[in-house]
């Protein structure tokens, strides 16, 4: 339920601008040509769009709209997003997933400069260690896209950027303190010379005082987190309209955990170490004005440390006893190649045909034994795609495509996809459909980890399909949008007893992976954008923007029918900025979400929560800007995984300087 004192603000300030804009209608009527944004979005169709005619489900968050809400990690501004749910095991640095319409983690893409994020042995990308430092853009994209996007696409595709260097040279850095005696620090540089643009940034957080098992079951053991952030991106202007970029990424995270195992366990000496490498490179090259060709290079390693502690304590009897488990190094590695060609037949219709390679490596090491658990196993693909985008007077937009994905361990995977929109231009009006079919690959652990891999393990495979409306009000200000999805995923692969597939291993006996998992969703979104206000006198911009999502999960195999674990039927998300003058900008930001189960069986329910977080940032001179954004501001007590911890009302301050 919306909480009475966000409620409050909201509509207050709403009807407060919905006054002034009668009262002003003259002066919006001779005011500045009407906003009209060419954003493009390139996830969609792996080509150039503007928003106005992409035929799916999209959304994008800009480095602007990190900046204005002082975000630090991409999963907190994720965690705002259209269709997403989140889930962290802790506070800032614990494992933290991302699911889109009901799919599960390891159902979702997830890129960084065109690199695989996605974890060989585990298939979910943990964005624990991400932070928004020198990023973009973030273009989310909704629905099965395995047809352009290969394997892990059946839920969605969440595509990160990069920021390149611009034309004015820039340096800046920042200083933030605030609650749990975190502290962050950091520098970016910025610019263009000649041919050559660079955009560079490193940054550090050290978080302490946090308590992974939530701190209200009796929890007191604090839990520390660090982490480092560096980033580059090199462009180069080539002749004949080429480019090349050269990115570089680096996460690295140090954090202490506690064991989450009802009823939650005070750990000592828990920890897990990360650090990854992300390496990319992209060549962009005209052929002839109606052919061009892209080449993108990538390589993403991981190293993951973990210990299981010395000793921990039952935080519900106080009991001590020796956690589970032995130290352990996992080794992995994302490689993957892509050529692709554009071909502009005339003005409507645009083809495009690439190829894929794809690799991903695994091995783990037990350091307490001084054993191998295994050892340089991986899963391969060669992968071919087509597709063709039609455009028709602006007006008719339709899209089709192919692809087939040849692997090592299990054989071909064939998905399609098909998009169609209409634009009424005189109204604002866009419709659009899309269809699409998915897979998803064994991971590693799945198919090798001993006692419990299965290598005659297939592929989980999706239907995927959605419907929506689009209207663009008052030269663009007011954006509204509604959309029904339909999901079905088969031959998932879940953990299960059986005494002639399974052997005996770690987990005990017959007890391994088979694709036996069918389950079905469906829902509707909606979402408001909304330029309230802008250029007035006394009121420089006021803007907002809120989103629903309602979804329905089902077990199909089971006569009930049990919904999904951790997913709420009814989720929001609310931003609201206010700019009174140019240097003061306040943004009120506010999520529900649902009541859920936290487990396959749908015993141990979880309640629903809101929660609201308000930042102001002022411009004291040219180039030095101070903020303060207040995390949690009505305290509200909640979990979103059972038994962890969700920070109380926090506060934190910083400085940022920039020259240009």
């Amino acid at each position: 339920m919306l909480r009475w004192e966000g409620c409050v603000v909201v509509c207050a300030i709403v009807w407060f601008g919905n006054g002034v804009m009668e009262a002003r209608a003259q002066v919006l009527a001779s005011a500045d040509e009407p906003l009209e944004t060419r954003e493009v979005v390139v996830t969609a169709t792996k080509t150039e769009v503007p928003v106005s005619h992409v035929t799916s489900a999209v959304e994008i968050i800009t480095e602007e709209d990190l900046k204005r809400r002082q975000i630090k990690t991409v999963a907190d501004a994720l965690r705002l997003s259209q269709g997403l749910t989140v889930f962290s095991n802790g506070g800032p640095g614990t494992s933290t997933t991302v699911r889109i319409r009901g799919s599960n983690a390891d159902q979702v893409l997830v890129l960084i400069d065109g690199a695989i994020m996605n974890s060989a042995t585990l298939g979910s990308f943990n964005f624990a260690n991400l932070t928004t430092d020198n990023i973009e853009r973030i273009e989310i994209l909704r629905g099965a896209q395995s047809m352009l996007w290969g394997a892990d696409a059946m839920g969605g595709v969440i595509n990160i950027t990069t920021k390149k260097g611009g034309a004015t040279p820039s340096a800046s850095g920042f200083f933030e303190y605030g609650s749990f005696s975190s502290i962050r620090e950091g520098a970016q540089v910025s610019g263009r010379k000649g041919p050559v643009d660079v955009s560079a940034a490193l940054s550090r957080w050290d978080y302490t005082g946090f308590s992974a098992v939530n701190y209200r079951r009796g929890a007191s053991e604090r839990d520390g987190f660090h982490n480092w952030q560096a980033s580059t991106r090199i462009g180069v202007a080539l002749p004949h309209d080429g480019r090349l970029d050269v990115t570089f990424r680096l996460l690295q995270g140090r954090v202490d955990f506690d064991n989450g195992f009802s009823p939650g366990f005070d750990v000592l000496g828990a920890f897990s170490n990360s650090q990854q490498f992300v390496y990319g490179a992209s060549y962009q090259q005209p052929v002839t004005n109606w052919w061009n060709q892209s080449l993108t290079v990538s390589r993403q390693t991981e190293t993951l440390e973990s210990a299981p502690g010395t000793t921990q304590r039952n935080v519900l009897t106080g009991a001590m006893s020796t956690p589970f488990g032995s130290r352990s190094e996992i080794n992995t590695l994302a490689n993957r190649v892509e050529w692709q060609h554009n071909f502009q037949v005339g003005k409507p219709l645009l083809l495009t045909a690439g190829y894929q390679f794809r690799d991903q490596q695994g091995e783990n090491l037990n350091t307490s034994m001084n054993t191998t658990t295994f050892s340089n196993k991986t899963v391969s693909s060669h992968a071919g795609f087509a597709q063709a985008q039609l455009n028709l007077w602006d007006r008719v937009f339709a899209t089709g495509g192919v692809r087939v994905d040849d692997y090592n361990v299990f054989g071909t995977a064939t998905t399609y996809r098909a998009t169609a929109g209409y634009l009424h231009q005189e109204t604002g009006t866009k419709i659009r459909a899309s269809y699409g079919t998915g897979f998803r690959t064994p991971t590693i652990n799945q198919l090798f980890f001993p006692g419990f891999g299965n290598a005659n393990l297939q592929p989980e495979r999706s239907q995927s399909m959605d419907a929506g409306v689009d209207q663009y009000l008052l030269d663009n200000r007011l954006t509204l949008s509604a959309s029904y999805f339909w999901n079905r995923y088969r031959d998932l692969i879940v953990a299960q007893q059986s005494a002639t597939v399974c052997g005996v291993g770690p987990f005990g006996p017959n007890f391994c992976a088979q694709n036996i998992g069918l389950v079905g969703n469906k829902g509707w979104e909606a979402s408001v954008k909304y330029v309230v206000l802008r250029d007035l006198p006394g009121i420089k911009s006021l803007e907002l923007q809120v989103q629903y999502t309602n979804t329905l999960t089902r077990n199909l195999l089971q006569q009930a029918g049990n919904r999904a674990p951790r997913m709420p039927v009814d989720q929001w998300s609310l931003i609201l900025g206010y700019q009174p003058i140019e240097p003061l900008r306040v943004t009120l930001e506010g999520r529900y979400v649902g009541s859920r189960f936290d487990d396959v069986n749908n015993l141990q329910k979880l309640k629903a929560f809101d929660v609201w977080n308000l930042t102001a940032t002022y411009e004291v001179v040219k180039g030095v800007q101070t903020y303060v954004r207040a995390e949690n501001l009505f305290n509200e007590q909640y979990e979103e995984i059972l038994n962890f911890g969700t920070p109380v009302r926090s506060v934190f301050a910083g400085v940022r300087v920039t020259y240009n």
